[in-house]
């Protein structure tokens, strides 16, 4: 504790006596200064004891006193020490009847005692505080640091909020509580969830005070070593910290930190593994896979899974719907009978470079890396191959995709340590992220509940398109790869956030044919027959309409268009004719059908 008027009233040497304010005599006193200035206020930063003998006062005008303590008053000074026979004999009245007026601290210095000893007291008395400060800040630091090393950060927290006589709470990168003390505070601590995301929106380190519930003063810290914040330290208190309190944050800031960096390479090492996992599921090397993850994924490989892809919702012309886009299932390799990989400029058929990977309840980064796509040569990446409808360039104002998909990966991965889940999570380039969950777990239960429920056309809100796969397991790994690639194509085209493969089993194929490129082959074939109607000769695409609709039946045909069967035979005929078509080619009746329910009638307004 800083001295107060108390305490230099109770120094002995001193042999200060209380004149007027001893309710008030638990102020604290920054500083002790002497000025017979008549206004010394304009010299005063609040807290002195202001040492006066009166010479330039009129000390006995009672309107000029009480004018001289009001300002005083107002200033902050925490006190009046006069002089005792330089100028006066005794205080006086005017002066001592104003100070009590105001309950102002009086003190009466007796003239054997000089002003040079008050101020030695006062420093004195300073230097002890902030000496026992930093000794208790010392003893902090040495507890915080004996909690880090044997408990792990939730002591550290724990151990903080007893130093600062409050509560204390832990975010991670995605703002998410991850500890907190005592328990009660977890739920103070969510509701500063705005203002955790505020302080990352700044380079750390940074820190901010922000308003808490009822009288609590909040602290945040930003923790990490670079410009981008790793997670953060609430500290919650009744009042401002005091210097001991200080160092105890200070010092937690730095062990949480270096709690976090210390595992660096640990969780690089995890990211490159996760990444060879992955790439070995999705060639087809199952076996393997689960001999290099060991127990790091828990039982992530022996049960369901789902497998998403995500990307950046840029805006951009969209890529026509290929086969591969619209089939249920991947495409098999020849004589295998199972679903080929994706093709890699290394061969291996899966995302090459580093990723990052989950293990239960810990934490994990982002890393990058390079990977070509089906269908393509050489090295190109998704970015140059042209990946599922994603072409062109972001339009200025388009969030970093690196920052979205980071933001992705870290909430998914606070999810699955909040759960105890396990995650396999790998970034494709810069702008693709790969992700294995548990099928029916807490993250894809998240992913559908943030991304699925965003409305058609709405897709840009998110920031980011994301396709899942069906429930699978590690031997239909690269099965489900060409599910999520499917969907996301789904997603892009239909204006959709995200996509579930099994919604493409359950739907129609012609909203895949919402395509320009679709409409033109369909208006192209039908041209001939539209002009032909349009000369009055017959409805030759009404007909064929019919025709087909009732599979090839005539009098079924016929009856609906109310002809006799041998005029509708004679229509087919023509219509054969025309497009230089048979339509006893399945073929063709298939491309016919397709192309009637693409296209619109040209006559129609």
């Amino acid at each position: 504790m800083p001295p107060t008027l108390a305490s230099l009233v109770q120094h002995s040497a001193l042999k200060l006596t209380v004149r007027a304010g001893e309710a008030r005599l638990a102020t604290p006193v920054r500083w002790a200064h002497a000025s017979e200035l008549t206004d010394p206020v304009p010299y005063m930063e609040g807290g002195e004891l202001l040492l006066v003998t009166a010479m330039t006062l009129d000390a006995e005008d009672p309107e000029a006193m009480r004018r001289y303590v009001r300002r005083l008053d107002r200033a902050g000074v925490a006190g009046l020490g006069f002089g005792i026979g330089v100028s006066y004999d005794d205080i006086p009245s005017a002066l001592l009847d104003a100070a009590r007026e105001a309950d102002f601290p009086l003190l009466a210095v007796p003239r054997r005692t000089p002003f040079l000893a008050i101020s030695k007291a006062v420093s004195a008395a300073i230097a002890a505080d902030q000496y026992r400060a930093v000794t208790a800040g010392f003893e902090a630091q040495r507890e915080l640091t004996r909690a880090a090393l044997t408990d792990g950060p939730a002591a550290v927290v724990a151990r903080l909020a007893g130093y600062v006589d409050g509560w204390s709470a832990l975010y991670d990168a995605a703002g998410s509580v991850v500890a907190a003390s005592p328990e009660w505070a977890a739920r103070r601590a969510a509701r500063l969830g705005a203002d955790v995301t505020r302080l990352r929106e700044r380079p750390a380190p940074a820190s901010a005070v922000v308003a808490g519930t009822g009288d609590d003063r909040v602290e945040l810290q930003s923790l990490g070593t670079g410009r981008r914040m790793r997670g953060a330290l609430a500290v919650g208190t009744g009042a401002a910290l005091g210097t001991a309190e200080r160092y105890a944050v200070h010092s937690a800031v730095a062990l949480l930190t270096l709690a976090g960096e210390r595992s660096r390479s640990l969780r690089l090492a995890g990211e490159r593994l996760g990444a060879a996992v992955l790439r070995m599921l999705l060639s087809g090397q199952s076996d393997a896979a689960r001999t290099v993850a060991g127990d790091l994924y828990g039982t992530l490989l022996d049960a369901p899974f789902r497998l998403l892809i995500a990307e950046p919702a840029v805006s951009g012309p969209p890529a026509p719907v290929t086969a591969a886009d619209s089939a249920p299932e991947a495409a098999a390799e020849p004589g295998t009978g199972t679903p080929a990989p994706p093709a890699n400029p290394d061969g291996t058929g899966a995302p090459t470079g580093t990723g990052h990977a989950t293990p239960t309840g810990t934490p994990s980064r982002t890393g990058t890396g390079t990977r070509g796509r089906t269908g393509t040569t050489g090295t190109a990446g998704p970015a140059a191959a042209g990946k599922s409808g994603a072409a062109g360039t972001a339009p200025a104002g388009t969030p970093d995709p690196r920052r979205l998909l980071r933001e992705l990966a870290e909430t998914l991965e606070a999810t699955a340590t909040r759960t105890g889940e396990s995650l396999l999570a790998v970034p494709d380039t810069d702008d693709r992220l790969v992700v294995l969950a548990a099928d029916g777990g807490a993250v894809v239960a998240e992913c559908l509940a943030v991304y699925g429920s965003v409305p058609a056309g709405r897709e840009g809100d998110t920031g980011i398109v994301l396709g899942l796969s069906a429930p699978t397991g590690p031997i239909a790994a690269a099965g489900a790869y060409k599910q999520a690639e499917q969907a996301l194509s789904v997603a892009r085209r239909r204006g959709r956030a995200l996509v579930e493969h099994e919604e493409l089993a359950t739907g129609s194929i012609l909203p895949l044919l919402a395509d320009d490129a679709v409409r033109a082959f369909a208006d192209g074939m039908l041209r001939a027959l539209y002009e032909h109607d349009a000369t009055g000769r017959g409805d030759l695409v009404a007909s064929l309409r019919a025709w087909l609709s009732r599979h090839g039946q005539w009098d079924a045909a016929a009856a609906e268009l109310g002809v006799h069967r041998h005029t509708l035979r004679y229509r087919m005929r023509r219509v054969e004719e025309i497009l230089g078509r048979s339509l006893d080619d399945a073929d063709v009746r298939m491309e016919l059908w397709l192309a009637l329910k693409t296209t619109a009638d040209p006559r129609t307004p």
